[in-house]
């Protein structure tokens, strides 16, 4: 499976969307398969990292965020939920595991619950050590155009996280001490 197809598949090849969304997740896809490599996961595991990294963030297109050609009608923190229907209406049931529990650190009924969210009442963070790294791995490139392909540091991915709680940083920061990071 070519994962930059599936992703066409949805948005129209021409679009800042796709553009931005494939920078994104090519730079996602190379670390967190990088962080597969070092964690000495097999082959198989490999691949899956490879291919949910370039597709975790397939939902934001049905989202709002007009800086990046998002034009939907959810708000951004749908776009995991979102993007994990639209993995099982083709079929990618594990892959679609990885966008809705990628958000964040991963999103926790209690979240739901105490931010008030727009999602579904149920746990929705990383539970296997493939969904982990992608997720990590996420949390150091933006979809911000024209800057989306500068490595976060570790402080600054964490800074980011702490402002959604501490407990995000401290899942976070718990991840880097466990996978580290690949030289550039």
């Amino acid at each position: 499976m070519d994962p930059f197809e599936v992703l066409k598949s949805f948005y129209p090849e021409d679009s800042l969307l796709l553009k931005v969304l494939a920078a994104h997740s090519c730079k996602v896809a190379e670390l967190a398969l990088a962080l597969a490599e070092k964690k000495g996961l097999n082959e198989k595991s490999r691949r899956f990292v490879y291919e949910a990294a370039w597709l975790h963030d397939v939902g934001v297109g049905k989202t709002w965020l007009p800086q990046i050609g998002c034009m939907g009608k959810e708000p951004y923190i749908c776009h995991g939920v979102i993007g994990s229907r639209m993995l099982m209406d083709i079929g990618l049931a594990d892959h679609a595991l990885v966008c809705e529990r990628h958000v964040g650190v991963g999103i926790s009924i209690q979240d739901v619950v105490n931010g008030r969210l727009p999602l579904p009442m149920r746990d929705m963070t990383p539970q296997t050590v493939e969904e982990q790294l992608v997720t990590y791995a996420d949390k150091f490139y933006s979809k911000t155009p024209n800057i989306n392909s500068l490595r976060k540091s570790p402080d600054e991915a964490a800074a980011s996280l702490a402002r959604i709680s501490s407990q995000a940083a401290a899942t976070f920061l718990q991840w880097h001490r466990e996978f580290g990071l690949p030289p550039y």
